[in-house]
């Protein structure tokens, strides 16, 4: 570095509020997923196809993750839209399900991330998961957890999906978009990103890297 470069100052940590605030009363003890659904792709269908079914009839209830972190190209969907993904998913897939989603803001506290995040998704019930660290996390809490591998788990990282989505962002032809998308995503999800506008977004964040992840 040259003695006119100004140096390298790293940005301010992002400032994470508690959006939305819990409920007064957490909901009652039931199945639990989590996700960040970013977006909701085959990977996460899957997952709560596996979840349903050993539901058996009973209620799961999905949690939303990262509910308020800042646009960015990791985290381009709000919590909301997310939650419209899932819904549409689950309209078309599992109608009649007894299934409920609610958001969860991060703390960046993972010693603490189940008793915050219980605040949202109840005490303890059960954990359905495919990740190994929320497993862990909350086993050692008390929960029973139930661990159910991914298939096609390399194909379905949400880091290479939005990668395939960037590239399509610019992509005026409806038909040809959604068709490439419907590979790693379910149908109706894909319509709702291309004619909602949720695709093009990606087009503003089409700089730089993201992280592994």
């Amino acid at each position: 570095m040259t003695d006119d470069e100004p140096p390298f100052i790293d940005p301010p940590p992002e400032e994470l509020l508690l959006e939305p605030e819990p409920p007064a009363t957490p909901p009652e003890p039931c199945l639990v997923l989590l996700g960040r659904f970013q977006p909701f792709h085959r990977g996460h269908a899957a997952l709560i196809d596996a979840a349903l079914a050993h539901a058996a009839g009973g209620r799961l209830r999905i949690g939303i993750g990262s509910s308020n972190r800042m646009e960015s190209i990791e985290n381009p969907w709000t919590w909301e839209e997310r939650e419209q993904m899932v819904n549409i998913w689950l309209a078309s897939a599992h109608p009649g399900a007894e299934v409920e989603v609610v958001a969860i803001p991060d703390i960046d506290d993972p010693p603490n991330w189940v008793e915050h995040a219980s605040r949202y998704h109840g005490e303890a019930g059960e954990m359905f998961t495919s990740d190994g660290p929320t497993a862990e996390l909350y086993a050692v809490a008390g929960w029973p957890t139930i661990s159910s591998p991914l298939e096609a788990r390399e194909s379905w990282e949400g880091w290479r999906i939005r990668g395939t989505l960037r590239m399509l962002s610019t992509v005026l032809d409806r038909e040809p978009a959604i068709e490439v998308m419907t590979a790693t995503i379910p149908a109706s999800v894909a319509t709702l990103l291309y004619d909602e506008g949720l695709l093009h977004r990606l087009a503003y964040h089409s700089m730089g890297g993201e992280p592994v992840g």
